[in-house]
């Protein structure tokens, strides 16, 4: 039995849920997204909720009933409040800008990296005078948002030995002792 599959979504003040032709549209007022439905699962939308079930218990229909609703309310709560992914630059020059949907940052390289972020996500880079220069990316879409901030992050992974590199705001990074001196 599906715990998460089973468990109705509630749709909020200003969203409003089409379902037709085995896909289902989530319109609020951040934006609007759509995400197609297998066959074997069927959707009932009434009053203001959003009901899943599934056509049997075969293993593979069981593992889409949760992931479509697990989806859908994804979208739902996007559309309505919206996703932010919070990274931060930590390392001695570490800095970062925008302009525009251009985010320009310096991580110890020769040269400056420039990533060029897409439409729907909105980016922000502040820095404030002894602490590191944060990274606020801010989007209706969560898998956009987590898959730029990984993009981002992959650029230079945080370090083992003194932490330098870019990560989330609530990362932790597990530290090694590094070497010790011959005695």
């Amino acid at each position: 039995m599906s715990r998460i599959g089973n468990d109705p979504i509630n749709i909020p003040e200003g969203v409003t849920v089409q379902f037709d032709n085995n896909t289902i549209n989530v319109k609020g007022k951040l934006g609007e997204l759509s995400q197609e439905i297998n066959p074997a699962i069927s959707v009932l939308i009434d009053d203001n909720t959003i009901k899943f079930s599934r056509a049997n218990d075969q293993k593979e229909n069981r593992s889409l009933h949760g992931l479509y609703r697990a989806l859908v309310y994804n979208m739902v709560h996007g559309v309505s409040e919206g996703y932010t992914k919070k990274l931060e630059l930590i390392g001695v020059g570490y800095r970062a800008t925008t302009s525009g949907q251009n985010l320009d940052f310096s991580v110890g390289f020769s040269h400056n990296i420039v990533f060029q972020v897409p439409s729907e996500v909105k980016v922000t880079a502040e820095t404030e005078k002894g602490k590191a220069p944060v990274i606020t990316l801010t989007s209706h879409n969560k898998q956009l948002v987590g898959a730029v901030a990984s993009k981002i992050r992959s650029f230079r992974k945080p370090e083992p030995y003194k932490g330098k590199g870019i990560r989330y705001v609530d990362e932790y990074v597990r530290r090694k002792a590094g070497k010790t001196a011959a005695s």
